[in-house]
């Protein structure tokens, strides 16, 4: 059976009024997140988190559902190493899904977008893929592959490097390169901008870039 998309909605930012479900999707409301799941008429498969951000309105429904279906509420410890996110990253991954959308991941603290951009960069070291989702784009890691964009795409594209560097090509776009290496000191790879009636494509020849997506 296709295993489809791991949905995880988290507590973040959330600009848009729908989050596509497929039949074979399994849905992850992460901590405050289910209060959008919630918003948006979402009965998600799980939901997990340490509940330190939910409202009191919101945590009693939690409560109520853990007492009628125990297995769908994962209760983490405040204090821990895993962040709610990619504790339920971990958990759609053992549940054998390996492609993540990732929704209400951006925004509000800093830290916390940055960190599930690394959540992007896990997911790509254990043999699956994730987007960040919002509605005025996405984000993305690439590690030593290709990725190309749709033809109709119009807006923005940037790339900045995962490690200390990464060696990239980028074609049919309005800024080339060729082996470039971009490094964290020298943001080189910002602002490019999609031709409409050209596929965009980005080859990253070694190491691993984070590709944030602005479209229009």
């Amino acid at each position: 059976m296709n295993k489809g998309n791991c949905i995880l909605v988290g507590a973040g930012d959330l600009t848009i009024s729908e989050i596509p479900m497929g039949e074979n999707d399994l849905c992850i409301a992460v901590d405050a997140g289910y209060e959008y799941c919630r918003l948006l008429e979402i009965t998600p498969d799980y939901i997990l988190g340490d509940f330190d951000s939910i409202s009191e309105k919101e945590a009693e429904n939690v409560a109520e559902i853990a007492k009628q279906e125990e297995d769908k509420v994962i209760i983490l410890p405040i204090e821990k190493d895993d962040t709610d996110m990619l504790a339920a990253i971990k958990l759609g991954l053992s549940e054998g899904y390996r492609s993540f959308r990732i929704y209400g991941g951006m925004g509000g603290r800093i830290e916390h977008t940055i960190a599930n951009i690394q959540c992007l960069l896990y997911l790509k070291e254990h043999n699956a893929v994730g987007y960040l989702m919002d509605g005025t784009g996405m984000i993305l890691v690439a590690k030593e592959e290709e990725i190309s964009f749709q033809d109709s795409l119009e807006g923005y594209m940037s790339l900045f490097s995962m490690g200390d560097k990464a060696t990239v090509s980028i074609e049919n776009m309005k800024y080339l390169l060729k082996e470039q290496e971009v490094t964290n000191s020298f943001p080189i790879g910002i602002s490019n901008e999609f031709i409409y009636g050209s596929k965009g494509k980005v080859t990253v020849h070694q190491g691993a870039v984070v590709i944030i997506v602005s479209w229009v």
